[in-house]
């Protein structure tokens, strides 16, 4: 009979598997740095919760057939601590068969000790299987964000998804670009113009790690229902950001005033003609606007033919009006029992996504062997 239990160590390479063929679509081996990431992520970095774990679902014959991450995570919910559970990579395998095995390992993680259970990153099938439980879905938190900022470079990008070899038209491209994009003095959403404004005043540079985590802290106490960082967990998350070779170079910029105070920062990667991603935005109440324009003009003398991220609550009102599109792509949803949680969650009062979520690991975004 088939049952459900924690990761553990001998299950690494079986669950390595799995993230190979079901999540990366590949039939290629495991590498030994992808097994040892898996190992690093959900045995060592969660050691100090022990009963917030990682499952994995066991076949009779003992052999592992379903997979969810785990990650603890220390909240602060309007004073007093909450104990969160981050769950991310979820792989399940015969479905066919046993069409049940992934809700019994969902079940089984969701009736664990923590206050709140929560993903950034849940597709069709697994949102079906999240509502069963009586989860909730978050709209504002759920929908990507998208600014074309090069037209004919973003056309050729994305159809370059499916035929690489049209990236040879990258110089045509750009000429259309160069056109288009002197037309008029105005925003547009056909593409980007960097304007004369309120970003002007400020200072956009890079943060180092320390810099940045501290930061992060700082800001994310604004909000009613927000992670707790230490900084040497910060700072070990940001070592993992660093490694996202499949998204390009990283971008880890502080926005401040001349007189040296932060109002914002942003992280991102991006490469030239490519299109960037987002994992973080965050300002002090009634800057994001500015720190989003910083984003943006960023982003766009680097080269980049459009830029890209997920939405938080505090985000949206500052994104009316710079001609940013919105699509869904995968579902923020969470799941507790308590209804003050559930409350500042669905009001856009919590801190969900990018860092607090699964968008920091390697797992999103990197090359691994």
């Amino acid at each position: 009979m088939s049952s459900v239990r924690s990761f553990e160590v001998g299950d690494v390479g079986a669950v390595a598997d799995l993230f190979q063929r079901l999540l990366r679509k590949t039939g290629e081996p495991a590498s030994e740095d992808l097994k040892a990431y898996l190992r690093s992520l959900f045995l060592d970095f969660t050691a100090g919760e022990p009963d917030i774990r990682s499952r994995v679902h066991v076949r009779a014959d003992g052999s592992i057939s379903g997979f969810i991450g785990v990650l603890p995570v220390e909240m602060e919910f309007e004073g007093r601590r909450v104990r969160a559970a981050n769950c991310g990579t979820f792989a399940c395998d015969d479905r066919d068969s046993d069409p049940f095995a992934g809700a019994r390992l969902l079940r089984d993680v969701l009736s664990g000790p923590q206050d709140l259970s929560f993903t950034e990153t849940s597709n069709d099938v697994s949102t079906d299987m999240w509502r069963s439980m009586r989860a909730t879905i978050l709209a504002p938190y759920s929908l990507e964000w998208l600014r074309i900022l090069r037209p004919a470079s973003f056309a050729l990008e994305a159809a370059a998804g499916r035929l690489s070899a049209l990236r040879l038209l990258g110089p045509l491209a750009r000429g259309a670009d160069a056109i288009v994009c002197r037309r008029g003095e105005k925003q547009a959403w056909s593409h980007y113009t960097p304007l004369a404004g309120k970003a002007d005043a400020l200072v956009d540079a890079p943060a180092t790690d320390e810099e940045f985590a501290s930061l992060c802290r700082q800001f994310v106490r604004q909000y009613a229902l927000h992670p707790v960082w230490d900084q040497p967990v910060m700072e070990t998350m940001l070592r993992h950001v660093a490694r996202k070779a499949l998204h390009g170079e990283r971008v880890q910029h502080v926005v401040k005033t001349r007189t040296g105070k932060a109002i914002g920062l942003y992280l991102y990667y991006g490469k030239t003609g490519g299109i960037g991603r987002t994992v973080q935005v965050m300002a002090e109440p009634g800057q994001e606007a500015i720190v989003i324009d910083c984003l943006m003009r960023n982003a766009h003398a680097r080269g980049l033919c459009a830029i890209r991220g997920r939405t938080q609550p505090t985000l949206l009102q500052a994104m009316m009006g710079k001609k940013c599109a919105f699509l869904h792509a995968s579902s923020t949803i969470v799941h507790s029992r308590n209804p003050d949680l559930l409350a500042a969650m669905t009001n856009g009062r919590a801190f969900l996504n990018g860092l607090a979520g699964e968008g920091w690991t390697r797992l999103i975004g990197d090359r691994f062997g």
